[in-house]
């Protein structure tokens, strides 16, 4: 018998300073057998830190033709492609080749910087991508805060975002490794 994912409840109220966007968002994540909390914190982030109504998640790691997050456009054209980790050097090509802009969100782990400094030549000579680092140590924290109903309040003011859930706050602080030119 295969195993469910376990579903979780988020909701978002965001106000992001450096782009001017004020929303609520009311999220269900669905967390794949094979995903930790430090994973679906990531998720999570990269969704704050690019927070739209054309957002979504898809079906991520049960799906390998998608990416974990896309933003879609009225024409079903794929605006934003968002991947987790490490992902190949052919799933970067199709992520930058279907959309008009590609974002690699991870943890700065040693695995992230062997896989950067193996990559970073060839994915700085694409035009359209970008791919940002979170602080390792923060795997920990944020996994630390995750409930199956989460409140977070979330403020992002000069790349920064303070992250307030169940009355902790965690600091979180994305190094942009390569900016895409767009």
């Amino acid at each position: 018998m295969a195993l469910k994912a376990t579903i979780f409840k988020a909701h978002l109220s965001i106000s992001d300073m450096d782009r001017n966007y004020y929303a609520e968002h009311d999220l269900t994540l669905a967390r794949h057998p094979s995903e930790n909390n430090q994973r679906m914190m990531l998720r999570l982030l990269a969704f704050i830190f690019n927070a739209s109504e054309q957002l979504s998640f898809t079906k991520g790691l049960s799906d390998v033709d998608v990416p974990d997050l896309w933003q879609k456009n009225l024409h079903d054209g794929i605006e934003l492609w968002i991947e987790l980790g490490q992902p190949s050097a052919t799933r970067i090509k199709k992520g930058c080749n279907q959309a008009k802009q590609m974002k690699i969100y991870s943890y700065a782990d040693s695995a992230f910087n062997l896989w950067w400094q193996k990559e970073q030549g060839p994915l700085l000579l694409r035009t359209n991508l970008e791919v940002v680092s979170i602080a390792a140590e923060l795997a920990e924290s944020l996994a630390s805060v995750v409930e199956r109903q989460m409140d977070l309040q979330c403020t992002i003011s000069e790349g920064q975002l303070w992250l307030t859930v169940n009355e902790q706050s965690i600091e979180v602080t994305p190094q942009v490794l390569s900016r895409n030119s767009q």
